[in-house]
């Protein structure tokens, strides 16, 4: 996994600066995406509308996505899992169906931490099976440091480094450019397509379907708000988390052929935790749960039935 001085580019990471190219496309008008979400899939969290697509029945498994992406990402292996658990993908500030607020802590690893406890305190969840795949994996690995209370087990998907939420992305949101572009903004299907293509080990996977359908959550009023929000400079450092201090059983899986973040470094992450499982996914780039989804379902449910609640838990 690497390290703060050398960040991972999650999937599709490389992607809010081409949102900002020179062109003309409209967006979304977020009252219009609230009127269109189910109320079982709208949570109110701190005042603003949070998606939420919640299946099945069982003990708690909570999904979050990676960087750029949204519940979207994980349509693959829902279906399977949710024959078994009930699985709750939220989208992140940023992303997804999500309001995109102004404030721009939100965005930043504690206001994303704040938004995930917010989601578990507003669905009566004391504690969740939680899985993250690239930024949503460094977002577990935080979520568990913090509120080890609040996790039963961690599935973690080509992880980001634990440091990655609260790094300087460097996207130059606040620069002059940014604000010129405020009024030319465009989202490239073509341009997604193309992140994707890196992403993924099976270019024919990127299709123009995806692509649009990765744009589409995208392309929602607020996304400027979000780029700056998501560029701000880190917050003063607080004590690092050691991922041998973080004692949840986990069960790391890997693309072997990820380009994003290499496999070395997420074999290395896994072995600080004591007890870790690592799988690696064979011909899958750095989205395992979409070019491999049965794979993915195969390893996770052996995984979930060892760390079965006693009868009555929450």
């Amino acid at each position: 996994m690497p390290t703060s001085s050398s960040p991972p580019i999650p999937c599709l990471a490389t992607l809010l600066p081409l949102l900002f190219a020179f062109g003309c496309v409209s967006l979304t008008p977020y009252a219009e995406i609230r009127r269109s979400l189910p109320d079982a899939d709208r949570l109110t969290i701190d005042g603003r509308t949070v998606h939420v697509e919640q299946r099945g029945e069982g003990e708690p498994l909570l999904l979050l996505h990676g960087f750029g992406e949204s519940t979207y990402s994980w349509r693959k292996v829902v279906p399977a899992l949710s024959e078994h658990y009930r699985t709750i993908a939220i989208d992140f500030y940023g992303f997804g169906y999500t309001e995109r607020p102004k404030d721009r802590a939100a965005y930043s690893r504690d206001g994303q931490l704040r938004l995930i406890l917010g989601v578990l305190d507003a669905l009566g969840i004391e504690s969740a099976h939680v899985a993250g795949h690239s930024y949503g994996g460094a977002m577990s690995l935080a979520l568990a440091a913090h509120h080890p209370d609040r996790v039963r087990s961690l599935i973690l998907i080509d992880s980001a480094a634990v440091t990655y939420p609260d790094e300087k992305k460097g996207f130059g949101a606040n620069s002059r450019t940014a604000s010129r572009l405020a009024l030319a903004i465009a989202l490239r299907p073509n341009m997604i397509r193309r992140n994707l293509r890196k992403a993924y080990f099976d270019d024919a996977l990127a299709t123009p379907e995806v692509a649009r359908e990765y744009a589409a959550r995208l392309a929602i009023e607020g996304v400027l708000d979000a780029y700056a929000g998501l560029s701000l400079p880190p917050p003063p450092a607080g004590p690092p988390i050691d991922l041998a201090t973080i004692s949840k059983p986990s069960l790391w899986i890997w693309g072997l052929e990820d380009r994003t973040v290499k496999i070395e470094g997420g074999r290395a992450a896994a072995a600080k935790m004591a007890g870790s499982t690592f799988v690696a996914i064979e011909r899958s780039g750095h989205s395992p749960m979409e070019e491999k989804p049965d794979e993915v379902v195969r390893a996770i449910l052996p995984f979930l039935e060892t760390q079965a609640s006693p009868p009555g838990a929450r």
